[in-house]
C-alpha cells in the first residue's frame, strides 16, 4: 500500500473539526501563553524565558495529542480508524499533524510574548523539532493507553511532573543516580542546548545533546508503532 496524503489530510481535517468543539483542549492551550505573558510583563530573563517554550511542548504537544487520541477511544471511533485502509504511518502522521501545527503556533506565540530571542534560529528549530516528535509520540502513547480524555490527565500527571519540572525535582532530591537519570530527559537536553546557545555556543557544543534527542526520537517512535499495532488487533 502506497502512502496517501489524501488519507492523512482526511484524518487531519476530522481532528480539526473535533478540536473546535472541544473546550477542554482549547482551554489547555491557553496555559503556556498565560505564562509567556506573565514572564514578558515581569521582564524576567534567563531560564524563565525558555520555560513557556518547554511548557508548550508538554501541554500542546503531549497533552493535546493524548486528549485527541483518547477522545477517539471514548467515542468508539478509534477502532474504525485502526481497522481502516489507512496504514500505521498514515494514521500516526494524520493524528499527529494537528498537534504539531498547534504546538508550533503556541511556541511562536510564547517566544514573542515572553520576549525570548533564540541565539541560533537553525539549531533552536532543530531542537524544537526533535522535542516535538518526542512529546507527540509520548502523547500518542498516553492516548492509546487511556480509556477516556479525563484519564489522560491522571496518567499524564507524572509526565507533566517529570518533563515539565524535572530540573526542579533534580534540585530537590539529593540522589546522584536520580539526578543522572533526570539529566538525560528530553526537557533537560532541550534546556542545556538553549543554555549553550545563550553562551554563543555552536553546533559542536550541543551535538551530544542533539544525539541524545535523536535516540529518544527513535525509541519513542518504535514504542508508539508497537503499541499502535497491539491496539489495532486487541479486542
Amino acid at each position: 500500500m502506497t502512502f496517501s496524503l489524501k488519507r492523512v489530510n482526511a484524518i487531519l481535517l476530522k481532528d480539526w473539526k473535533d478540536l473546535l468543539k472541544n473546550s477542554y483542549i482549547l482551554f489547555t492551550l491557553a496555559f503556556p501563553l498565560i505564562f509567556a505573558v506573565m514572564i514578558g510583563k515581569l521582564g524576567l530573563d534567563g531560564a524563565f524565558t525558555t520555560f513557556p517554550i518547554n511548557f508548550s511542548l508538554v501541554i500542546s504537544g503531549c497533552f493535546v495529542q493524548a486528549a485527541m487520541v483518547a477522545e477517539e477511544k471514548e467515542k468508539n471511533t478509534l477502532r474504525g480508524l485502526l481497522l481502516s485502509p489507512a496504514s500505521t504511518l498514515e494514521v500516526l502522521i494524520g493524528k499527529s499533524a494537528l498537534s504539531a501545527i498547534i504546538t508550533i503556533i503556541v511556541i511562536i506565540a510564547s517566544v514573542f510574548l515572553s520576549g525570548y530571542q533564540p541565539p541560533s534560529i537553525l539549531i533552536f528549530s532543530l531542537n524544537v523539532l526533535l522535542c516535538l516528535i518526542i512529546y507527540i509520540t509520548v502523547g500518542t502513547l498516553l492516548g492509546l493507553l487511556s480509556r477516556t480524555v479525563m484519564e489522560t490527565t491522571i496518567i499524564g500527571m507524572p509526565v507533566l511532573m517529570i518533563f515539565g519540572t524535572g530540573s526542579l525535582l533534580k534540585g530537590l532530591v539529593d540522589n546522584k543516580i536520580f539526578s543522572k537519570i533526570i539529566s538525560f530527559l528530553p526537557n533537560e537536553q532541550f534546556e542545556e542546548i538553549l543554555l549553550e546557545l545563550s553562551k554563543n555556543g555552536g553546533l559542536k557544543d550541543v551535538i551530544n545533546n542533539l544525539l541524545i534527542l535523536v535516540v529518544w526520537v527513535v525509541i519513542m517512535l518504535l514504542i508508539t508503532f508497537y503499541t499502535y499495532g497491539k491496539r489495532r488487533f486487541d479486542k
